[in-house]
C-alpha cells in the first residue's frame, strides 16, 4: 500500500472571503503545529468559483498513531 493510501484522518480547511483565503495557509500550519503526533501523507488544494464567490480548500490527509 502506498503512503498516500495509508491515512486514518482527514481535515478540510476552506475559505470564501479574500482575507480568510489569504490566511488559510497559516491556519493549516497552526493546526499542524498543535498536533505534533500527526504525519501528513497527502494534501489537495482545490479552488472553485461561481459568479460571486471564490472558494479555496486545503484538504490534509494524515496518519495519527493511536
Amino acid at each position: 500500500m502506498s503512503d498516500k493510501n495509508n491515512f486514518n484522518g482527514v481535515k478540510v480547511f476552506s475559505a470564501t472571503m479574500a482575507q480568510e483565503r489569504d490566511q488559510l495557509g497559516e491556519k493549516v500550519t497552526a493546526w499542524l503545529a498543535d498536533r505534533p503526533g500527526l504525519t501528513v501523507v497527502d494534501t489537495i488544494v482545490t479552488q472553485s468559483s461561481d459568479e460571486a464567490f471564490h472558494c479555496l480548500a486545503i484538504t490534509v490527509f494524515y496518519r495519527e498513531e493511536r
